[in-house]
């Protein structure tokens, strides 16, 4: 098998940068096969810093609870909540990947024209994800595809407005499959199946706990790729 090492920097001679070394044992004297670069060393060294920092800012050791008695699932990238009721279950399903929307650049001009750096803004997963309510026999399923609209993300009246929104509404059973993009239902019917899901315990608290959540496990994630990453460089 291969073994995860880092070349020692004073005997790559004056080989450049990014070429890689012939097949053989490798010169770092280690006796392997490996291909080695200057440029494997600096990455490798570039990751472990990343890594470092990332978990000293880690906000979340363990991930934190959703209140509501939400059950959590995880496969990968995606994750379940499962929470049932008295008449069957409501499941909902987010994915971490691509979860963080794209922020501005950390600069902006004053005034004056002159250039100021912002701090950097405290990144926060926000997924779409699909809710699926569904009856105790299992013959009939109503699902919601959902997701958190940018501009109220963070916003102080929260309370006045709802943290997500649902961009379709589908009816799922033996007999149908029928999808409604909610920008054809008026408000009155939008209404409706909003209040539905806070019933059944997804209302504003338990989606900002979603956001939380999240944002742990996409944090997490980085971590553990960075982590692969750096091994599998170490091992080339």
């Amino acid at each position: 098998g291969m073994v995860a090492h880092a070349c020692n920097p004073s005997t790559l001679g004056s080989r450049a940068p990014g070429l890689l070394w012939p097949h053989g044992p490798c010169a770092c004297g280690c006796g392997c096969s490996a291909l080695h670069t200057k440029g494997d060393k600096a990455f490798v060294d570039f990751l472990s810093d990343e890594i470092k920092e990332e978990r000293k800012i880690q906000r979340h050791k363990t991930l934190p609870k959703m209140s509501g008695g939400w059950e959590l699932e995880l496969n990968g990238t995606e994750a379940k909540l499962v929470r049932k009721v008295a008449t069957g279950k409501i499941t909902v399903t987010f994915n971490i990947n691509n979860s963080i929307p794209p922020t501005f650049d950390g600069e902006k001009e004053t005034s004056q024209g002159q250039k100021v750096e912002e701090q950097q803004p405290e990144l926060t997963s926000t997924p779409n994800f699909m809710v699926e309510v569904t009856k105790n026999d299992g013959k009939k399923a109503l699902v919601l595809d959902c997701h958190y609209p940018e501009d109220e993300v963070g916003q102080e009246d929260q309370a006045e407005s709802d943290v997500f929104s649902i961009r379709e509404v589908s009816f799922q059973s033996t007999v149908t499959n029928y999808t409604l993009n909610t920008e054809s239902l008026n408000w009155a019917l939008y209404d409706h199946p909003m209040d539905f899901l806070v019933d059944r315990g997804l209302d504003n608290t338990s989606a900002d706990e979603l956001v939380e959540l999240s944002t742990a496990l996409e944090h997490q994630g980085y971590i553990t790729f960075l982590e692969d990453l750096k091994s599998f460089v170490k091992s080339q």
